[in-house]
C-alpha cells in the first residue's frame, strides 16, 4: 500500500476508536493532539503528533509545545519525546499513532515522576522583582476603573439603540400604570 493509503485507512481508524473522547482532537487530516490525564490532574500533559506525506514509513513529529504543557519543565518534555522517539523507531512502517497514545496513557506515571509544577505567574513575578529591587512601590495607586462584564455589557447594549440612547417609550408602561391607577382613585 502506498503511504496515503495507509494514512487514509489509519485517519478512519483513529475516528471510530476516539469518537466521543474528549481527550483527542484531531487538528487536521494529519495532524493530531491527545490529551493524557484528567482535565484538572497537574500532570496531566498533552501529546501532538503530526504526519509526514511519507508516514508511516518515516517517523511522524511528535510535539509538546502546546499551550496545555507551560507548567511542564522543557527536561520532563524531552525526556517524554526521547521515551516516545524509542516508540517511534520500534514500530516504523506499521501504523503508529494510536500506539503512541496508548504507550503515553500507560506510561504516564513514569513520565511525570521528575514534573513539578512550574507556576509561570510566579516565576515572572520573580523575575521583575528580581530585576528591579531597588524601586519602591509607588505610594499612588491608580484608581481603577470598574469593569463591567460581558453579560453586564450584552444587557446594556440591548436596552439602547446604536448611539447609546434609551428608545422612545422605554418608561411608557410606568406612565400607562400610573394612569390607571390615578383614574380608579378618582371615582
Amino acid at each position: 500500500m502506498s503511504a496515503n493509503e495507509d494514512q487514509e485507512m489509519e485517519l478512519e481508524a483513529l475516528r471510530s476508536i476516539y469518537e466521543g473522547d474528549e481527550s483527542f482532537r484531531e487538528l487536521s487530516p494529519v495532524s493530531f493532539q491527545y490529551r493524557i490525564g484528567e482535565n484538572g490532574d497537574p500532570k496531566a500533559f498533552l501529546i501532538e503528533i503530526s504526519w509526514t506525506e511519507t508516514y508511516p514509513q518515516t517517523a511522524p513529529i511528535l510535539s509538546m509545545n502546546a499551550f496545555f504543557n507551560n507548567t511542564i519543565s522543557s527536561a520532563v518534555k524531552q525526556s517524554i519525546l526521547a521515551k516516545l522517539q524509542e516508540a517511534v523507531e520500534a514500530n516504523l512502517g506499521t501504523a503508529m499513532t494510536y500506539t503512541l497514545f496508548e504507550y503515553a496513557k500507560d506510561n504516564k506515571e513514569q513520565f511525570m515522576e521528575n514534573h513539578n509544577p512550574i507556576n509561570s505567574a510566579t516565576s515572572i513575578s520573580n523575575i521583575i522583582s528580581i530585576e528591579t529591587p531597588n524601586t519602591a512601590p509607588s505610594s499612588k495607586k491608580k484608581d481603577k476603573k470598574e469593569q463591567l462584564s460581558k453579560a453586564q455589557k450584552r444587557k446594556l447594549a440591548d436596552k439602547t439603540d446604536h448611539k447609546g440612547e434609551l428608545p422612545r417609550g422605554w418608561n411608557w408602561v410606568d406612565v400607562v400604570k400610573l394612569s390607571k391607577t390615578g383614574s380608579k382613585d378618582d371615582e
